[in-house]
């Protein structure tokens, strides 16, 4: 069960790591295929907006690959479920106020990454 979580858990910061590198160094290229419903003419400027949010995504990719590196468990799942938490919470205000796929794509994941570190917690 813990190999599985600790999967999810990657998972979960590669997904972070991608959408940082979108939103800092690819906003007006790759952001463009990836934020179909985004206004083509508000990439350039919306540059600047765009790689903050990518470094925001970055705290949450290095929280969760932080807690690779706790050697307690205890402590390791206490930082994964934290990360995991945040990544829901940012997953959850992102459906709502931008698109329903970011739920599916932020927060599934992260949903399940809980779930599954939560019974190894609590067993």
């Amino acid at each position: 069960m813990i190999i599985i979580a600790k999967i999810i858990t990657a998972l979960v910061a590669l997904i972070h790591i991608y959408i940082l590198w979108i939103e800092m160094f690819s906003w007006t290229t790759t952001g463009k295929k990836v934020f179909k419903n985004f206004p083509k003419d508000l990439f350039e400027p919306t540059i600047q907006m765009a790689a903050n949010q990518g470094l925001y995504n970055g705290f949450l990719a290095a929280g969760l690959i932080w807690s690779f590196l706790i050697d307690s468990t205890e402590w390791s799942t206490n930082v994964a479920l934290f990360f995991l938490g945040c990544v829901t919470v940012a997953g959850i205000y992102g459906a709502i106020s931008v698109s329903k796929k970011i739920f599916i794509i932020q927060s599934i994941p992260a949903l399940i990454g809980i779930v599954l570190w939560s019974i190894i917690k609590f067993s």
